[in-house]
């Protein structure tokens, strides 16, 4: 299943998709124009009018089909407009949720830490090799902290660095 941020969140991916006969769950922008049901409407006006979802919506005139949900979480400012492979239920929309899990690990990669978009590696082998060594590195630190909290729960003490 591809999970992709409203940057990526157009017709032609949606399209690709299809045709690659992939899953996915894409963020789209709020702006955006809609074809259904013989009009238009925005992304935005959609989460108003049909809180429960679009089905076979088509992309700002692209001739690509999609369904959207229209996830809201409390305490959020606004919901999240998610294109889909399939019918719009609470725990598909929330499927997009998953790519969370990685966005910690690419923060960690590029800016936070290892610095890998300072690195102005060009080679591509090279920079492979750099992401190789990374995610090595990221994996022991990781497990070095997992260790450390099990140590702590069964000894009953913290151990100070």
């Amino acid at each position: 299943m591809l999970a992709a941020d409203r940057f990526y969140g157009t017709a032609s991916l949606v399209g690709w998709c299809q045709k690659a006969d992939w899953q996915y769950r894409i963020r789209l922008k709020g702006n955006l124009t809609l074809g259904h049901e013989g009009g238009e409407i925005s992304t935005g006006e959609a989460v108003r009018l049909c809180p429960d979802g679009l089905y076979a919506a088509e992309l700002y005139g692209s001739g690509a089909r999609t369904n959207i949900g229209f996830p809201h979480e409390k305490g959020h400012k606004e919901p999240w407009i998610i294109a889909m492979d399939a019918l719009p239920t609470e725990g598909r929309v929330r499927d997009y949720g998953m790519r969370w899990g990685i966005e910690s690990m690419f923060s960690d990669l590029k800016s936070r830490g290892f610095g890998l978009m300072n690195s102005k590696i060009q080679r591509h082998e090279r920079l492979e090799k750099l992401i190789l060594v990374m995610t090595i590195a990221t994996h022991w630190a990781i497990s070095s902290g997992i260790h450390i909290k099990q140590k702590e729960a069964q000894t009953g003490r913290k151990r100070g660095f």
